[in-house]
């Protein structure tokens, strides 16, 4: 009888210590220390691999972007914060998305061209991503569950504002254009006055 309750206290000992080492490995999501963005690495439109680490001290909105999509027309939105505050240490990453009724068909030369001609980009563009299902990518695994807001991305033009230091600091739906008054207060919170 004794024998069983010391293999169950020893059992509890051995469970609880591996749950301890697992969640120091593998911390909740939401920390401090899942937060950050710096450690990934994505390809930009030419398929160059860019470290995300590489905008340390610069302030980003990354947004799932589509060519054919009622949003569409926020490029020229984009483009216009990009203008307003590129000098001031702020970029936008922009990852194609073809997820949300095939929106964004097209190659990634096709698409860069299409940004180009229509909206005079000159932002950032990158590689044609997944932001949903089991192919996510490990970017936008990221940002979903590192805000407020979380789940799933719901539509193409859903916005992450990161700060200098790569931590996620907010999220804005689909609806919410780059120019409006929330997304520009919160840009301007964060770099220099």
């Amino acid at each position: 009888m004794k024998i069983k309750h010391i293999i169950n206290f020893v059992s509890s000992i051995l469970v609880l210590t591996a749950t301890s080492l697992l969640a120091s490995q593998n911390p909740p999501k939401g920390t401090s220390m899942g937060n950050n963005i710096k450690d990934i690495s994505v390809k930009d439109i030419e398929g160059k691999e860019i470290k995300l680490s590489n905008y340390k001290g610069k302030v980003l909105l990354i947004v799932n972007v589509a060519s054919k999509c009622g949003y569409t027309p926020q490029y020229e939105g984009l483009q216009q914060m990009y203008e307003k505050y590129k000098g001031k240490g702020f970029e936008i990453l922009a990852f194609p998305c073809n997820d949300f009724g095939g929106q964004e068909p097209g190659t990634n030369e096709e698409i860069k061209d299409f940004c180009s001609t229509n909206y005079n980009v000159t932002f950032k563009l990158f590689d044609k991503i997944k932001v949903i299902g089991k192919d996510k990518s490990p970017l936008y695994e990221l940002l979903i569950n590192n805000t407020d807001d979380r789940g799933d991305v719901k539509w193409n033009f859903e916005k992450f504002l990161i700060d200098k230091e790569g931590n996620i600091v907010s999220r804005f739906r689909s609806k919410v254009k780059p120019e409006s008054e929330e997304v520009t207060k919160a840009i301007e919170g964060l770099l220099p006055q």
